[in-house]
């Protein structure tokens, strides 16, 4: 597994479209979320040891922050034929055993993973709803100490969440996300 760190992106940028089968038997599009205040993409797996560390914090963020407007939709991008632990079966079994209350999509042909620009699993992206566009405003990791949730010392992507919510600036710093790479087919 080659540990990756996502790159910075340039804040105020849209987020690009996407539409894409869910663990739920449906199609879920980014317009589907046009009524939410904050939607959070995470690009996300099954077999990553790095997501397996912070999924049980992933779905906590998803369950404390949709009574407040914001969304939380996970996207799969891996190959399924190499990794078949990231198969939509697998999704589906994976989502159900660690109780996913957000989307879980799978990018097959791994476009909207490239339009993003998402290397590792997990890379969170945040998204503020400005009069019907959504404009990143967050692109870092969950927190401070991946491996060890007792550890943790600073909870950003909740930090960040919090500081949209309340119309205040986000922290200067954001510090990249790190994980496994996205594992590409071979084209």
């Amino acid at each position: 597994m080659a540990l990756m760190h996502s790159d910075l992106k340039e804040l105020g940028t849209e987020a690009p479209d996407f539409d894409l089968p869910g663990t739920d038997g449906r199609n879920h599009r980014l317009a589907d979320f046009k009524d939410k205040k904050v939607l959070v993409v995470i690009f996300m797996c099954n077999h990553c040891p790095y997501v397996k560390a912070v999924e049980t914090r992933i779905a906590q963020l998803a369950r404390d922050y949709a009574p407040k407007g914001v969304q939380l939709v996970g996207i799969n991008p891996n190959d399924p034929v190499s990794y078949p632990d990231d198969s939509m079966e697998a999704m589906k079994a994976r989502g159900l055993e660690r109780g996913y209350t957000f989307p879980y999509l799978r990018d097959d042909d791994q476009e909207v993973a490239r339009a993003y620009g998402a290397v590792c699993t997990p890379d969170p992206y945040v998204y503020e709803n400005v009069g019907g566009k959504f404009l990143l405003r967050y692109h870092g990791r969950i927190d401070d100490s991946w491996k060890d949730e007792s550890q943790v010392k600073a909870r950003e992507l909740a930090a960040a969440l919090d500081a949209i919510l309340a119309a205040r600036p986000l922290a200067d710093r954001q510090f990249p996300a790190m994980g496994c790479s996205i594992k590409w087919k071979n084209l």
